[in-house]
């Protein structure tokens, strides 16, 4: 991580946790559950997050665990040479339509490639580098390159933008939006060592 920032290296740690264990590559890719809902309850070691069903779930906080923000920023964001992570509903010509756009902090890149994702039914997640962005009446069409491809992306003016940023542990309370990507343990316990929150409490998009 030459050349970056000591505070970007940092949240690169921080990222880690979630963005990587999120790629195709990951291991125990099986054992892993995304957590989405609002928080219900917070202790030292661990958070209880009601899910949309309105069941609880618990999840354990690892010692060192950290939270990543999420704050809203205009689709101008986006722009040649951003690193993103977006997911996706695939179209019949072979292209993809966002639902939401998560902008990495410059010279911050992980997850990258195009895989299954569980935000809704056939979705994926795309990460990678933006190349063209061509502005329609239907929003902006982008190209993400990532190693072995590339997809082509129609961002619309509906999409949620965010950018990615470090947080802190008092932001994630009761009521607040959480996304988590945890992992099961043969005790069966969810474990986590970083819990994404939006601004204001909000919902990560993801």
């Amino acid at each position: 991580m030459a050349g970056l920032s000591k505070a970007t290296t940092g949240f690169a740690m921080l990222a880690l946790g979630v963005f990587l264990a999120a790629g195709p590559a990951a291991t125990a890719q099986d054992a892993q559950q995304h957590v989405r809902g609002k928080v219900a309850s917070i202790a030292a070691d661990s958070v209880v997050v009601k899910l949309k069903s309105g069941t609880p779930i618990t999840v354990k906080l690892a010692p060192t665990w950290t939270v990543a923000a999420m704050k809203t920023v205009p689709m101008s964001a986006i722009q040649p040479g951003s690193f993103i992570g977006t997911t996706t509903v695939e179209r019949k010509d072979g292209t993809g339509r966002s639902l939401e756009v998560h902008v990495f902090p410059p010279g911050l890149k992980m997850g990258a490639g195009h895989y299954g994702w569980d935000l809704k039914p056939h979705s994926m997640m795309t990460n990678g580098d933006v190349g063209k962005v061509v502005s329609t009446p239907k929003g902006d069409t982008i190209e993400v390159s990532y190693p072995g491809g590339a997809h082509t992306v129609l961002v619309p003016k509906s999409a949620k933008v965010v950018q990615m940023g470090p947080g802190d542990r008092a932001m994630v309370k009761a009521g607040a939006g959480v996304f988590i990507i945890a992992v099961k343990g043969a005790d069966g316990v969810l474990t986590t060592n970083t819990v994404v929150v939006g601004e204001n409490g909000e919902p990560p998009p993801m």
